[in-house]
């Protein structure tokens, strides 16, 4: 799952290496139109939905968080 994720960031943001942040919003990766775009692709993916509560910055921080996002809304 970690690398289907770091795929469709990178496909969203492709200047930026993901696999170097320590927190992709804090840095400036990810910006609230992109977090849009990554959940609509998520959904796509992985064939869960994102709870609109659950869009918040920590749930996009990291891979493994938006892995814990993805797990906890029925995906695997």
């Amino acid at each position: 799952m970690e690398e289907k994720i770091y795929s469709i960031l990178e496909e969203i943001r492709p200047e930026f290496n993901f696999k170097e942040s320590k927190d992709f919003v804090e840095d400036g990766y990810l910006d609230s139109f992109d977090v849009v775009t990554l959940v609509s692709l998520i959904e796509n993916e992985f064939g869960v939905i994102v709870d609109a509560l659950d869009i918040l910055p920590e749930n996009f921080s990291t891979v493994a968080s938006i892995c814990e996002l993805v797990q906890a809304n029925g995906g695997n």
